[in-house]
């Protein structure tokens, strides 16, 4: 593609697309930065069937998380942001995590499976809001929601595997960073430190990745710790094949970092945990240009 930002649209021809994607400039590294949750858009059909307001859903997102990584693409890595909130479709999420007593005719895929995230209301289509109080006013109907998993959820994640793909044909390794952020306390677990790092203990990235990033950011101050209580979602366990040259962390921030929680607005250390978020981004990067190699021509002929 000759255009730098892609506003992916959707098949049906949905005004706010999927997701957005920012391409690298500069010298390329073979890294994504995802932001699946950053997304506020919610459509009016959408927001009619609510019985909380939305500021209850907007406290699920990952508010800003998107700005924060904003320096990816400047640095030679692709980043892509979702669009939609998280309540309205969670792209972190298996599409098969469907509580069927939400809807009227059943789920909408008939692999629709139970998942203790859907038993606590927190599926692909979630039920419950931050104040953990029913998100519907009524039961869902296959309509409703059909948009919602082929146009946004789908879409986005044929992108991802789109760009692994295209990284693949010049690059041996690919390396995912999916950035999520998180409530300053958790049920049963109180506060929760800075930083959290999924890599599904060791199974889905490369322990030096981890290491690198771990040792960033406890360089900087804030306290970090490994899978505890967030190992890595859907994503994290979808593309994270080390065997298969792919490679997927999950960061997670604490809000309390950088934004106030109930009103969902920027702190002034926001700008201090950008600019170390911006150094992380160069050291990602440049730890992918060193750990894996650009393939030769033969190699590409195989």
């Amino acid at each position: 593609m000759t255009s730098r930002v892609t506003m992916q649209q959707s098949d049906s021809g949905q005004e706010m697309p999927a997701f957005e994607l920012l391409r690298p400039v500069g010298e390329i590294a073979p890294v994504i930065f995802a932001s699946p949750h950053s997304g506020h858009y919610y459509p009016e059909t959408f927001q009619a069937l609510l019985r909380v307001p939305l500021m209850d859903l907007r406290r699920t997102e990952d508010a800003f998380v998107d700005g924060l990584f904003g320096s990816a693409s400047d640095a030679g890595a692709l980043q892509i942001n979702g669009r939609y909130g998280r309540c309205y479709v969670d792209l972190n999420r298996d599409p098969r995590e469907l509580d069927a007593q939400m809807f009227v005719d059943g789920p909408p895929r008939t692999s629709g499976r139970a998942s203790p995230r859907v038993r606590a209301g927190l599926g692909c289509l979630p039920k419950i809001g931050a104040s953990g109080a029913d998100i519907y006013n009524q039961l869902l109907t296959v309509t409703d929601v059909r948009f919602r998993l082929e146009q946004v959820h789908d879409i986005y994640h044929r992108q991802i595997k789109s760009e692994i793909e295209i990284f693949k044909q010049d690059w041996q390794d690919v390396f995912l960073i999916d950035c999520h952020s998180m409530p300053s306390h958790a049920a049963g677990r109180g506060a929760l430190p800075d930083i959290v790092l999924g890599d599904r203990f060791g199974s889905s990235c490369d322990r030096r990745l981890t290491s690198l990033v771990e040792r960033t950011l406890t360089g900087f101050g804030y306290s970090v710790v490994r899978n505890a209580p967030f190992a890595g979602g859907y994503t994290t366990q979808q593309y994270g094949r080390p065997a298969r040259h792919v490679h997927a962390l999950q960061i997670e921030i604490n809000r309390h970092i950088y934004m106030c929680e109930g009103n969902i607005t920027k702190l002034p250390r926001f700008e201090t945990l950008k600019s170390d978020m911006t150094a992380l981004v160069h050291a990602i990067n440049q730890f992918a240009r060193a750990s894996t190699q650009k393939k030769s021509r033969a190699e590409e002929r195989g």
